[in-house]
């Protein structure tokens, strides 16, 4: 069943949440490079919408992964997009049954758990890309290319911070899957910046981590912090709610935000009416919560340095419920600099010129915006997992899983500092 230049490359889907169903999608614009032909999802709706929008016939849909495991292999690989505590242990059986795997960030909520599925696929002699999609973006391939091009040197420092909108906080690390690392076994750093500890190891060449510290704390969104007149549900008992920026009405009904997570089964063409909506959050539904009134326990905000053993260091800033999105680099390195916003389009090289008056030279390179997700990075990441399975040349941005793993070390580092209150070798 391998897949040739001629025949689409075959992929089941593990979890049809909102994650995998991006990537599937890739399927439905390069039909001869990717076709779906089986899920796995518990929840019966979800399946059969999943059926129905990928083509999948009714004896290739399954309620359990031991009911796809336990027959002949299916399909070439599989798109894992299960929640976080479930990766590796969906991925292994996958693995021994002879799937390669696409798999959903992070990796496993564990170090011990991510080594271990290295020594699986190894075992088994299979491929585990993870969907770390942002070396797939533009605006980071770009850069990357020039990194490796030596125009800035030998780098000496990288700085990066990604800002977490106010409503994707709330939607997915208070009132959401994300909020608890009790319930889904991962720290807001690993579930939301996995990304970023990813690009700072990748875009730092062959350099490996050693050290590690760490500060954050929850700081804002917690009882003792709601403002005066706050209920616990906003539609139901809030006395502040027409002026509240949190307001699940003016998020998820008014401007139509996340709806993916909001309303189950969204993202596979579900559509409840208002006054379901509006029921739903007055009543059972956990976006309807006052986001100072959650059982939310991990931080909102996180500051990360990271020393290399060539030297170099890194840092990262986590910082939750911002008023604008964004992802922010800056390199130094011994020749000039890059900096830049992903969101922008653009980045700015910095190189020395020391003419009179001058002190620096800047080159502004412009990139065309995208309209997928990551910065333009889910489906070109889809189509390097179709590619690398062909037995195609890889791409530079790669993430195969020996190639993942140095970011993910970092974070499980940073926790064990943070909570320790020391600095952790790596």
């Amino acid at each position: 069943m391998t897949a040739t230049a001629s025949a689409p490359l075959t992929a089941v889907l593990i979890g049809a949440g909102q994650r995998s169903t991006i990537y599937a999608s890739y399927s439905e614009k390069k039909p001869d490079a990717l076709r779906i032909v089986g899920v796995v999802e518990p929840d019966a709706e979800r399946r059969r919408l999943a059926a129905a929008r990928f083509g999948i016939a009714e004896d290739r849909c399954f309620d359990t992964l031991e009911a796809l495991v336990s027959i002949p292999r299916i399909a070439d690989a599989a798109i894992n997009g299960t929640m976080d505590e479930l990766h590796v242990p969906t991925t292994i059986p996958l693995l021994e049954a002879g799937y390669d795997v696409l798999l959903e960030k992070p990796i496993g909520v564990t170090e011990e758990e991510v080594l271990e599925l290295e020594r699986k696929a190894e075992q088994y002699g299979r491929t585990v890309m993870i969907c770390h999609v942002l070396r797939y973006a533009p605006f980071y391939t770009a850069i990357y290319k020039r990194l490796a091009a030596g125009e800035i040197g030998d780098i000496v420092n990288i700085q990066t911070s990604e800002h977490v909108s106010y409503h994707h906080m709330a939607v997915s690390f208070i009132r959401g899957k994300w909020g608890s690392e009790a319930k889904c076994k991962s720290s807001m750093l690993m579930a939301k910046c996995c990304h970023d500890l990813d690009l700072l190891t990748w875009l730092n060449g062959s350099a490996r981590p050693v050290s590690v510290s760490s500060f954050g704390s929850l700081m804002q969104f917690r009882a003792d912090k709601a403002p005066a007149g706050a209920g616990t549900r906003c539609l139901s008992d809030c006395g502040i709610e027409e002026s509240c920026p949190y307001s699940a009405r003016k998020n998820y009904i008014d401007q139509g935000r996340w709806g993916f997570y909001v309303w189950n089964n969204y993202h596979l063409g579900a559509s409840p009416s208002l006054e379901e909506k509006l029921e739903s959050l007055r009543t059972d539904n956990p976006y309807g919560r006052c986001v100072w009134h959650c059982d939310n326990d991990v931080v909102d905000h996180q500051s990360v340095i990271i020393e290399f053993d060539n030297g170099s260091t890194a840092s990262h800033n986590m910082i939750g419920a911002t008023a604008k999105p964004c992802r922010i680099l800056h390199i130094i390195g011994t020749k000039g600099e890059i900096q830049g916003v992903m969101e922008d389009g653009h980045f700015i090289v910095r190189h020395f010129d020391p003419t009179p008056g001058q002190g620096y030279t800047e080159e502004h390179v412009h990139l065309e915006a995208s309209e997928d997700g990551h910065g333009g990075g889910d489906l070109r990441l889809a189509e390097d997992f179709v590619l690398t399975l062909r037995g195609d040349e890889a791409s530079s941005s790669s993430t195969t899983l020996e190639k993942s793993i140095s970011g993910h070390r970092i974070g499980f580092a940073a926790e064990r500092s943070r909570l320790e209150g020391r600095v952790v070798r790596i």
